[in-house]
């Protein structure tokens, strides 16, 4: 079930339509045009969450509590399809950095690091003289935590870090605060809200600022604030109708598909263990509310310091999860709960009509938007656009893409996952593997949201698929405009393991089989 978002009551009730529309122009200007001498560029607040998949908030769950969230969308423009190019932390985090894809800035998975030389969106806000800050979650270039190329201020951790100090073993969870090893003291999102908070409280008055905000929340394991561990309890959450291990279900699917049910990322054997699934979810559910409760610490902020008309604050994830669909668990593939996400911009000086805004946007575009809110050109190494359009016109008709490109590249450690491509467009979706012995995907989405009918043989498709084929394929195409398959080192082993009570391996298609 989802509810439609209409615009809420005006966040300043002094603001009439005629004083609102004045307010609007003058503040859309700053953000259209390069910063002039003596002209005031707005603040913007850039807040990220980890593994939160579109329908992870109230608005589109009537199971969940997020008011801070369901207001920020309702007083924002709130993207309803609002995707990541890859869905995998590091290279979704590459991405929304280099304003690139995947197949150009070399972030292929967990583990490798940036090629020398790789420019930062930040870095072009601290050189016009934005004080900058980044605050949480960095986890690219393996476990390291060392302050990056600009950001004046910084606050990290190690790889994934920890919810609770004390998960961090005997010696505890420690922080890197510019260059300086600092005990983490509590739960961890209400510790990094405390960080931005101080550090937007010592901010300078005369020059803008920019604070990214990566979470830790909501990556596994779910571990839910103190006073959230009752949330939920009792609720029913039922598992996805595609979770069932039915001959309707994988008609038509690829093989990995069903292979996958039974390892690592599948609800046969989630994480090689019994792991309760709804559990599992329920506490992942636990988890937001923290993330909820910094969003309303931050609005509350900027409303008190009397600079909500002059920031733009952004909200999105690096990518989905998927709790049970298709059999699955995790996110990696092509489907919707892993490379759909959340995506509100809220900025009460620029939005005049708010409400949902309905064109493909992606991670890609979120470097462009943010230095356009600066008044600054997009570099030519970028592949995404900016979107400040779509947030200053309203839900109505702006010209935009009609597609996206999709990629994730088979991992060493995880192998269950093939190597993806895949287009998606408003109405359709092609998913193409490589390196494996399967079969494409194609889905109408407006007959079918749930991605349940394999479409790929329709003759009435025919056409179709064979022009987002050749799409697909040139949309591959890297900088240089040759197609190769990246990969890293292998250094680890392989969670490859099945449980002999799962699922058994796939056949191979009917349609393939001969006498």
């Amino acid at each position: 079930m989802t509810h439609p978002i209409t615009p809420a009551r005006a966040r300043h009730p002094r603001l009439n339509l005629a004083i609102s529309l004045a307010i609007v122009v003058a503040f859309a200007a700053a953000f259209m045009a390069p910063a002039e001498a003596g002209q005031k560029r707005p603040n913007v607040i850039f807040i990220l969450t980890d593994d939160q998949r579109f329908d992870e908030i109230g608005l589109l769950n009537p199971l969940l509590e997020t008011p801070h969230l369901d207001e920020l969308a309702r007083e924002g423009a709130f993207f309803r399809n609002a995707f990541v190019t890859t869905a995998l932390c590091s290279p979704s985090r590459a991405t929304i950095l280099t304003g690139q894809y995947m197949h150009d800035h070399g972030i292929v998975d967990n583990n490798v690091g940036f090629r020398e030389g790789t420019r930062f969106f930040p870095m072009y806000l601290d050189e016009a003289g934005y004080q900058t800050a980044f605050i949480g979650k960095w986890h690219m270039g393996g476990e390291g935590d060392a302050p990056q190329p600009g950001f004046d201020h910084w606050v990290s951790f190690a790889g994934q870090g920890h919810y609770l100090p004390e998960q961090g073993g005997p010696g505890g969870t420690m922080l890197n605060v510019d260059g300086e090893r600092v005990p983490q003291k509590g739960y961890i999102t209400d510790e990094l809200t405390d960080y931005a908070l101080d550090w937007l409280g010592r901010s300078e008055r005369d020059a803008p600022f920019f604070l990214y905000l990566s979470h830790k929340a909501q990556h596994s394991e779910f571990t839910p604030a103190e006073r959230h561990d009752d949330q939920y309890a009792g609720v029913d959450i039922p598992p996805p109708p595609s979770q069932a291990n039915t001959p309707e279900n994988y008609a038509g699917k690829p093989m990995w598909v069903k292979n996958q049910r039974n390892s690592w990322h599948g609800v046969d054997f989630p994480y090689h263990s019994t792991l309760d699934i709804e559990e599992y979810r329920r506490n992942y559910h636990r988890t937001l509310s923290a993330v909820d409760d910094s969003v309303g610490r931050l609005v509350a902020w900027l409303e008190e310091a009397g600079l909500a008309d002059e920031t733009l604050v952004i909200y999105a994830s690096d990518n989905g999860f998927l709790f049970g669909e298709h059999g699955l668990i995790d996110k990696r593939n092509a489907y919707e709960e892993s490379m759909r996400v959340p995506l509100i911009a809220w900025a009460p000086g620029l939005v005049a009509q708010p409400g949902e805004r309905r064109q493909l946007v992606a991670n890609l575009d979120i470097a462009p938007t943010i230095l356009a809110a600066a008044g600054l050109p997009p570099p030519p190494q970028f592949s995404g656009r900016s979107f400040l359009p779509l947030i200053e016109a309203g839900p109505g008709d702006v010209p935009w893409r009609d597609e996206l490109l999709y990629e994730y590249y088979w991992e060493y450690n995880f192998p269950h996952t093939p190597t993806t491509f895949a287009l998606r467009t408003a109405r359709y979706k092609l998913i193409q593997y490589h390196g494996v012995w399967d079969v494409e995907e194609f889905y109408d989405l407006e007959s079918d949201p749930r991605e349940m009918v394999n479409l790929i043989d329709s003759a009435d498709h025919r056409e179709r698929i064979e022009d987002m084929r050749r799409r697909l394929y040139e949309m591959l195409a890297a900088a240089d405009g040759g197609h190769a398959i990246p990969y890293s080192r292998r250094d680890h082993g392989s969670a490859v393991l099945r449980s002999r009570d799962g699922a058994e391996a796939a056949e191979f298609p009917e349609k393939w089989l001969r006498p």
